[in-house]
């Protein structure tokens, strides 16, 4: 029906990676986020939290400006951490004291102040997803991966 076509277009989806200043898990990212776009029907975009770019803010806001009103921001990451509990969630503006207030301190030695340089200029909704975690389709790849070393 056009009313669920035209929710869709207003729908975006953001991969968030770590950064990094080799360039191998920005290539992964964006090749996943490339696999992903040819199977979405709404905008798929990356941000990083650090070292590589686009920014966090500076993806929402391009996806802003794409004209979605909701963006589901997916941490591809395997595990929670320091990042998924805390940076990532300070940086959308989701850390609101309850679930992510333990403080700002957490023992990493490299600065993530790049991602605040741009405000994020976006009024719609923002949904946070958990981390890839224990999934069965990750242990077909880590199968694929043994078999083809056994070959």
């Amino acid at each position: 029906m056009d009313s669920s076509s035209s929710s869709k277009s207003k729908i975006g989806v953001l991969l968030v990676g770590h950064g990094s200043r080799l360039p191998y898990g920005e290539e992964v990212i964006n090749g996943i986020a490339e696999i992903y776009r040819q199977q979405a029907d709404y905008p798929v975009g990356v941000g990083f939290m650090n070292m590589n770019k686009p920014s966090i803010p500076a993806a929402i806001n391009e996806l802003s400006r794409a004209g979605v009103e909701k963006i589901i921001v997916t941490p591809v990451f395997l595990a929670h951490g320091v990042h998924t509990k805390q940076d990532i969630p300070h940086i959308l503006g989701l850390d609101n004291g309850h679930e992510h207030g333990h403080g700002h301190s957490h023992g990493h030695d490299h600065s993530h102040q790049d991602e605040e340089d741009e405000d994020i200029q976006f009024d719609g909704e923002i949904i946070y997803t958990e981390p890839l975690g224990a999934d069965s389709r990750l242990v077909e790849i880590i199968k694929d991966r043994v078999n083809n070393a056994l070959n």
